[in-house]
Parts: structure tokens; C-alpha cells; sequence
């Protein structure tokens, strides 16, 4: 839930920021904005803890760094389309299917304890999963849908 922070905290600066230099508070744009940063946040730690996210991916598929590096890419590549109006919406809605496959990774990591900064199995299981990943994985998805595709 710490990298929630991220995404409330400018959502919250491009708020005040529309509202003091454009004089009226910008929802759309600061919504899309916190999860640029956000979602831009993410895929740039695919490349620096690289080894835990491969212990993420279930065992059956191969090329595991291949999918770590790939999916980082494609993080970044949905915060940039976010900011941009004319494929804001397609952009939200295939960030929303994407969100919903990092799910799948994040129940496998769970079950498996990994623990994605150290790159071992000492992390915290399933309690993360239902404490922690859960509500974060609906926040993330209903921003995106609110923000990306209805105020859009």
C-alpha cells in the first residue's frame, strides 16, 4: 500500500497545481497523472529488481526476464498513453486487462513467498495477497477505469 502514496500524493500536487495555475481543479488531468507517476514508478523497477519479478512469473512460462523486462516497458509505454487525450481510453482499457494479469503474477508471488527487493523466498505470503495487493489491485483498476475511460 506504500506505493499508493505515489499515486494520491500527485494526484493531490496536480490538483492544487490545476487549481492555482489554471485557476479551476483539472480532475481528469490530475487523476491521469497520478497514475502516470505511478505506473511509470513500477515499470522502472522492473528493471531494478529484475531478478525478484522473475520469481513472480509462474514456473510454466519460459523466458521469465524476457517477460520482466517487457512488462516494464509496457508499464512506462501506458503512463506516457495516459497523458495523451486521443488514446487516453484505449490506453486505460488495456492497462485495466494488464492490471488485471499482474494480479495473477502477485497470487503466484504470494503463494510462493517471494520477496521481489531481496530476490528470495522470505516475503510475507498470502497475507500480502489479502491485506495488502487485493485492495490495491481494486484502487488501481477502478482508477484507471474512472479516470481513463468515464471522465474521459
Amino acid at each position: 500500500m506504500k506505493l499508493l502514496t505515489i499515486l494520491f500524493t500527485t494526484f493531490i500536487l496536480a490538483l492544487l497545481g490545476t487549481k492555482i495555475f489554471q485557476g479551476s481543479w483539472n480532475f481528469l488531468f490530475s487523476g491521469n497523472l497520478g497514475m502516470t507517476v505511478f505506473i511509470i514508478f513500477t515499470g522502472f523497477a522492473h528493471f531494478k529488481f529484475q531478478k525478484g519479478m522473475a520469481m513472480m512469473i509462474p514456473d510454466f512460462i519460459s523466458a521469465k526476464m524476457f517477460w520482466v523486462y517487457f512488462t516494464g516497458i509496457i508499464e512506462i509505454a501506458a503512463g506516457i498513453g495516459l497523458m495523451i487525450p486521443s488514446i487516453r481510453e484505449t490506453t486505460a482499457v488495456l492497462l485495466i486487462i494488464f492490471l488485471i494479469f499482474v494480479f495473477l503474477a502477485n497470487i503466484n508471488s504470494s503463494r510462493k513467498k517471494v520477496n521481489l527487493f531481496k530476490a528470495d523466498y522470505s516475503g510475507p505470503g498470502m497475507s500480502y495477497l489479502y491485506k495488502e495487493r487485493i485492495p490495491m489491485q481494486i484502487i488501481l483498476i477502478a482508477w484507471t477505469w474512472y479516470f481513463g475511460i468515464y471522465l474521459n
